[in-house]
């Protein structure tokens, strides 16, 4: 029987998931494209020449709008690559209607720099109950860094004992300060407290207080900045013999020195201020001012890299691992007209949902990614344009 598959949110990684979706399309069947702004649709299904695209506006705040466009399309799977503060309203339509359900991030409040799993694990239950699935985090970090935790866990330790996820975004745009995806989310993400998990408790930093050089292959030394990620919140619980876990980020001077002056003039504030009369949110006025992500990829070269690095025991032994996977921005854009941090978010997406719907990764209920078989992830990112490497280090 074919299968219908609704995606809402016509971003970068919107733009991804359409495309490698169509690549699929035995798998996939009709795609809809769905979106705040049916002319971002649109374009995205222009570009897109081998199956036809169907394209809707939605509002992904709005529950009984997203029920009645799963209802109309009679989706069998909705991947969500909207904004984080809409997941729980995409969940709880996919509840009413008995549809399986993806996204690449966490929950996130839009009034405060708050990300967690706690409100999308609470509706388990209730998922279990629809007889559906909730598959959280199908991006790269989170997403393809949980499979790799996963896929060392399986075949090259007893235990695990420390983890470090390494994310660097080696690419130039151009621009003097500009977010490769969402700034809303990339700017509060970047602004908040670090912390990690080690000997069973969060530790808390102060933001970019903790800094490493990392020599990451196909890019070389950067300065890598501990950050706290959602991954690691799934991690702990699921990765056993583990005692520290950290997820680190690349940052520029450039873009450290512009975000430190935002900061400092009150741009990255999230509560409204008065400005002629008028509430306006500083965020979301920056927001406004900042290049488009979507924009970013016909001008952004170089190279992504992202991986995990692993250390514990095998057989007695100690041992330490690195994978990780390499991505070139060029490249992505054309295949796909989106550059690498897009592509990188949005091609697990996919291959998420591919394996939902061949129901090689099913369980009732909401699940984060660690907890499936890595072996058919780890093939199909081979397959799909993600090629991963392994390396043993000293």
């Amino acid at each position: 029987m074919k299968k219908t598959t609704l995606i809402i949110g016509a971003g970068g990684v919107g733009r991804v998931v359409a495309h490698k979706c169509a690549m699929n399309a035995d798998v996939f069947g009709e795609i809809v494209l769905a979106s705040r702004t049916k002319s971002k649709c649109e374009v995205i299904a222009d570009e897109i020449t081998n199956v036809v695209i169907k394209t809707a506006s939605v509002d992904a705040d709005n529950v009984q709008e997203i029920v009645e466009l799963i209802k109309e399309y009679k989706a069998d799977i909705v991947i969500n690559v909207a904004l984080p503060y809409q997941d729980l309203s995409i969940m709880d339509a996919c509840i009413e209607c008995g549809v399986d359900y993806l996204d690449t991030a966490n929950y996130e409040h839009p009034d405060e720099a708050k990300f967690e799993y706690k409100e999308q694990w609470a509706r388990d239950e209730a998922f279990a109950e629809a007889g559906i699935m909730g598959l959280l985090g199908s991006g790269f970090d989170p997403g393809v860094t949980n499979v790799f935790c996963a896929y060392a866990q399986k075949h090259y330790f007893d235990e695990i004992h420390t983890i470090d996820i390494l994310d660097c975004n080696a690419g130039d745009h151009g621009y003097p300060f500009a977010t490769n995806f969402n700034p809303e989310i990339n700017l509060r993400e970047v602004s908040a407290n670090g912390r990690y998990w080690e000997s069973g408790k969060w530790i808390e930093t102060e933001p970019m207080e903790i800094k490493m050089v990392w020599d990451y292959p196909e890019v070389g030394p950067k300065d890598s900045y501990l950050l706290y990620h959602e991954e690691m919140e799934s991690l702990v619980k699921h990765i056993k013999g583990l005692k520290r876990i950290r997820f680190f980020m690349t940052f520029g001077e450039s873009y450290l020195t512009h975000m430190k002056c935002l900061e400092n003039v009150g741009m990255l504030g999230i509560e409204p201020v008065e400005h002629k009369g008028q509430k306006i949110i500083p965020m979301e006025f920056l927001k406004t001012l900042l290049p488009d992500p979507a924009s970013l990829g016909p001008r952004t070269k170089g190279k992504t890299n992202i991986g995990i690095v692993a250390e514990g025991i095998k057989d007695g032994k100690k041992r330490k691992i690195y994978i990780y996977q390499v991505s070139d921005h060029e490249a992505c854009y054309k295949e796909v007209k989106s550059q690498a941090v897009s592509y990188t978010t949005g091609v697990p997406a996919m291959i998420g949902a591919k394996l939902m719907l061949e129901k090689i990764w099913y369980k009732e209920g909401v699940h984060n990614m660690e907890e499936f078989d890595p072996d058919p992830f780890m093939d199909e990112l081979n397959k799909q344009g993600l090629p991963w490497k392994i390396k043993e280090l000293e």
